[in-house]
């Protein structure tokens, strides 16, 4: 069975850069982060974890720290609402590539629930920072994490976001 949907969302899903403030409602967030834990892992392992971030002061404590990583005085979630956290299990060696299909997988689904998401770095140094790490304290989070990213997702306040072309000679064929 074919299913041209989901392959209509993969060319047609598109990084949002700015949000309303409106709160996503907490089955579709469920549902996104649903879709993370069900994203494939190496040998099975399913080493990332998501840390649901929706109290806003945590939310702004976060991009707080990522805006002093990147040295701007910015909201670099863009307003959004909701903050996905996906570390992973350092231990594991596919870790990486584990969590980056979370992000992958969380992305589809917020397309697919009609909401914007845009998959926003520097989460390695946030949790290897002294305030990343008493954050996962906090939380009851122990062992060796590493941040692989954040999935910042709201109800879009652009329109009309297209793919650019794809470049060209980036397949080759044996």
């Amino acid at each position: 069975m074919i299913n041209e949907s989901l392959l209509e969302a993969l060319e047609e899903r598109r990084s949002v850069k700015k949000f309303k403030s409106e709160m996503v409602p907490m089955d579709d967030i469920e549902k996104i982060v649903n879709a993370g834990l069900y994203a494939a892992s190496g040998m099975g392992k399913q080493s990332p974890i998501i840390i649901e971030v929706t109290d806003k002061a945590t939310r702004d404590q976060l991009s707080k720290m990522n805006a002093k990583i990147l040295g701007r005085d910015t909201d670099p979630f863009y307003n959004a609402p909701v903050v996905l956290v996906v570390l992973a299990d350092k231990s594991v060696p596919t870790h990486v590539y584990d969590g980056s299909l979370v992000l992958g997988n969380m992305m589809l689904a917020s397309y697919a629930l009609g909401l914007g998401s845009c998959w926003i770095h520097r989460a390695k140094e946030e949790f290897e920072s002294e305030e990343g790490r008493k954050l996962l304290e906090k939380l009851g989070i122990e062992g060796e994490w590493e941040g692989i990213g954040h999935l910042v997702v709201g109800y879009p306040d652009v329109s009309g976001l297209k793919a650019v072309p794809r470049k060209e000679n980036r397949v080759y064929k044996i």
